[in-house]
């Protein structure tokens, strides 16, 4: 069985269109995903952004904090966790928050679906796993370098930014797109493929 590692923010909705396809590729390849917290908040400490925007990257301290504590303590847990949060956030209508601790409800509701210890919540307003939650970080950048986003795919020795999506392939579909995208990064010379995006994630 191939470990495909996943690094997410859960704030993020393009990640979350592509964790879902990733857990439909699971069903139909023999591969497992090993989810790894990533963190849009560091990727954008010190940049020039958007009033708006840096309001939202405020508030996605939170859920990464408390991945990053779950990967930590409880890496059973991780994907679990990221279902539940990214269900309450995405599917449920309650992304783009700002403000810090704007997700510490979801967080709690997140933790007590998956049977964890709620306490674990305190760590999205407190900077006692910011270190842990860097080095996660630091590692998906290491790999594809820092003009990237989330979702970082790492399949067998290549890693890379995407693939973006805005619909969940399902069944052999799913499978076909992660074979097409494991060959691509097979490649040593291929690194990017683009075209303008005409919808925003359909959850």
């Amino acid at each position: 069985m191939e470990t495909v590692r996943f690094w997410f923010d859960a704030s993020c909705p393009f990640a979350w269109q592509t964790s879902r396809w990733m857990k439909e590729v699971e069903k139909v390849r023999d591969v497992q995903v090993e989810w790894m917290p990533f963190s849009l908040s560091v990727l954008n400490e010190g940049a020039d952004i958007p009033a708006d925007y840096a309001e939202m990257m405020k508030a996605n301290w939170g859920p990464a904090r408390v991945a990053a504590a779950l990967k930590d303590q409880h890496p059973d847990k991780v994907d679990a966790y990221y279902t539940a949060l990214g269900t309450l956030i995405h599917k449920q209508g309650n992304g783009g928050q700002k403000g810090y601790g704007a997700y510490d409800d979801l967080i709690v509701q997140a933790l007590q679906d998956i049977d964890a210890d709620v306490e674990l919540a305190k760590l999205a307003n407190s900077d006692e796993v910011d270190e842990k939650l860097r080095a996660y970080h630091q590692q998906a950048i290491d790999l594809v370098g820092n003009d990237v986003g989330t979702p970082v795919l790492q399949l067998g020795d290549a890693a890379f930014f995407g693939p973006v999506i805005t619909r969940v392939p399902e069944g052999e579909e799913a499978g076909e797109l992660f074979d097409a995208a494991l060959r691509l990064g097979q490649y040593p010379y291929f690194f990017e493929l683009k075209r303008s995006r005409t919808e925003n994630p359909q959850v």
